[in-house]
């Protein structure tokens, strides 16, 4: 089983509410008829505005939603039926081949299939910087920053995506894609974002501790961080 990660652009003419609706009512149900093993959906919606402080954006225009799949292969001729939905739903579109990572599984805010998670679920699009080696890049990511980002935040959900391959034509390099899912408090309260609720102490500590490890493998200035509204519509089996 292969997931697919696909970033998605609405056209000018659309606006992000029909977008969104057309996602899932009519996108989501039409892949899933197709047959998949996982289907998920995140959506930038009025239910993550709270959070709009939390937006970093370096890379013009971020996506307005992004879709996972979990697919037999990932290869174009399987993939095809999948990218012909998706590709007449929306403006532009650039999908992704990863191998997925779960430090952390969602087992604190379960949800029915295609509910809302609760909360916001924060995807963070990452590349490599030309001062680290991709090697020395993975050990600090994978090997010495999840942990730190576990300690200092309060993430009920942490998915690394180390992407494998671009998928489509003229898709933005990116070497990982991250979601973290928080609760709703966190979206405008940075001492419940940093697990640090009522303790100013313990705020400056984890955000110090979280930025130092940041600095290590990320440019700040190429990093691209946003915030949206999960749905799992089909979940994998290994769920």
């Amino acid at each position: 089983m292969e997931k697919i990660i696909y970033l998605l652009w609405r056209d000018a003419q659309t606006g992000q509410d029909a977008f969104n609706r057309r996602l899932r009512a009519d996108i989501a149900p039409r892949l899933q008829a197709l047959g998949v093993h996982g289907l998920q959906l995140n959506l930038v919606d009025a239910e993550v505005e709270p959070a709009a402080g939390l937006r970093q954006e370096n890379s013009r225009p971020l996506p307005d939603a992004s879709l996972s799949l979990w697919l037999d292969s990932a290869n174009a001729a399987s993939r095809k039926p999948y990218d012909e939905v998706i590709a007449a739903a929306v403006g532009r579109l650039a999908a992704y081949l990863v191998c997925e990572s779960v430090p952390i599984r969602n087992r604190r805010f379960p949800v029915a299939p295609g509910e809302r998670t609760p909360g916001f679920a924060q995807l963070a699009l990452l590349s490599c910087p030309p001062r680290l080696t991709r090697e020395a890049w993975l050990d600090i990511w994978r090997n010495q920053h999840t942990a730190v980002a576990i300690d200092t935040q309060d993430n009920f959900l942490y998915v690394q995506n180390l992407v494998v391959l671009a998928l489509t034509h003229g898709a933005p390099r990116l070497d990982a894609i991250v979601e973290e899912g928080f609760p709703a408090d966190a979206m405008r309260d940075p001492q419940a974002f940093f697990n640090a609720r009522g303790d100013e102490s313990r705020f400056q500590r984890h955000l110090a501790q979280m930025m130092e490890s940041c600095r290590r493998f990320i440019d700040f200035d190429k990093i691209d961080v946003l915030q949206t509204s999960q749905y799992r519509l089909a979940a994998p089996l290994v769920d």
